[in-house]
């Protein structure tokens, strides 16, 4: 299990007095497992420093208009693949039946394809089999930093971070492909009004929120061990998420 799914899956998450708190433990737990290649811890240091000392509520500001007010940035990760169709419903479906293969039941505001969700699951796993299921999303991770990187925004690390802990070489296509979609400008208020004019995707009771953070926090210093079984069947099943 590997506790830096959890750090990032942390930076990745709403601002919170929490989060700004345990600013130094995410960093310390990035470092310690030595998952993240050199200059982008460094670049990760950055951003987390500024989630530390920064003013709680311009944080919280500039991650909103960042990735709520950008579809083209959202950390809803089946946006990327199926928009707001039909497939990402049946796409979710097959993500949470794989999460309770896995002994993991979301909450009734928590949505599957959400990055830190995602991310909170991956660190239960063995790091190879953690590595293969983001692997196959590294097209997406690809776009989202290079996108950010045009905004100079200190959030690209964690998305450079997740792309070299996949050890995959994006598919260059795919990126391109995703880099042709629209880039939103979040302070175009009538193209943002008209965008969310269409009809969202409904999964469970609730189609809002993120994992909460200080159960993040919570598990980052006592996480249970996977449940083995559990494991093996759902190996089996032989899951493909990107699809």
């Amino acid at each position: 299990m590997a506790l830096t799914y959890r750090a990032l899956a942390l930076l990745l998450t709403y601002p919170t007095a929490d989060i700004q708190a345990a600013a130094p433990e995410i960093m310390a737990a990035i470092r310690s497992e030595g998952m993240v290649p050199a200059p982008i811890v460094g670049a990760l240091e950055k951003l987390v420093r500024k989630l530390e000392h920064d003013d709680l509520y311009d944080l919280q500001e500039g991650f909103v208009h960042l990735f709520d007010r950008t579809r083209s940035l959202s950390l809803n990760l089946y946006e990327h693949i199926h928009g707001e169709s039909r497939d990402r419903g049946q796409a979710m479906a097959a993500l949470v039946e794989l999460y309770r293969s896995y002994g993991l039941e979301l909450t009734a505001n928590e949505l599957p394809d959400h990055l830190p969700v995602f991310l909170d699951f991956l660190s239960t796993l063995p790091d190879e089999e953690a590595a293969s299921l983001l692997g196959e999303g590294a097209h997406v991770l690809a776009a989202l930093t290079e996108r950010l990187h045009k905004r100079e925004s200190p959030y690209r690390a964690v998305f450079g971070a997740l792309t070299a802990m996949t050890g995959a070489v994006p598919d260059s296509d795919a990126v391109a492909a995703l880099m042709q979609e629209p880039d939103d400008n979040p302070d175009d208020l009538e193209a943002l009004d008209k965008a969310w004019e269409e009809t969202a995707v409904t999964f469970g009771p609730s189609d809002e929120g993120c994992p909460k953070a200080d159960s993040i926090l919570s598990a980052m210093n006592a996480a249970p061990p996977p449940d083995k079984s559990r494991r093996a069947g759902a190996a089996a099943g032989g899951y493909r998420l990107w699809t």
